[in-house]
């Protein structure tokens, strides 16, 4: 049984169920507070989080932050990761390899996707991080190393 993804579930049959689970992952992980993720889409091997074009996000010239949209992936493919690994795992993120495509001016959602990990025979998980503007542009791309492990 995987808590976070159980929850995630059952708060996706109220109105605003998705507002509820992303308030409760940035109440467990208060940093991502920042950026006030939002959850799209949730499941095994899939993540998808959307956040707004507020000015607590934006830089000097306007656009999102590098780091703001940097903090997107993170919470996307950590996300991901949780409602995918199996219970005798754990995972952290080791690093992040990111290009910046071309100006975020606009609302952005960042998502993954991977299948088939043997997670008995890998200790690092390579998740790829597509961020895209409204108009479908990508505008920055991801790899965030996660460290697999088993839970002593």
């Amino acid at each position: 049984m995987n808590f976070i993804l159980d929850t995630y579930n059952q708060l996706l049959s109220q109105s605003d169920g998705k507002q509820k689970f992303s308030e409760m992952v940035c109440e467990i992980t208060p940093y991502f507070k920042s950026i006030s993720p939002l959850v799209v889409e949730l499941r095994p091997g899939f993540g998808k989080w959307s956040m707004k074009k507020v000015k607590e996000v934006q830089n000097h010239i306007g656009t999102v932050h590098a780091i703001a949209m940097c903090n997107l992936c993170e919470v996307t493919a950590g996300l991901a990761t949780e409602v995918s690994i199996p219970d005798n795992k754990r995972w952290i993120p080791i690093g992040m390899d990111v290009e910046y495509l071309k100006k975020a001016t606009t609302d952005l959602t960042a998502s993954c996707f991977f299948e088939n990990i043997d997670w008995n025979n890998i200790d690092t998980l390579n998740v790829e991080v597509s961020v895209k503007d409204i108009n479908e542009q990508e505008v920055m791309k991801a790899n965030i190393k996660m460290k697999i492990s088993d839970k002593s």
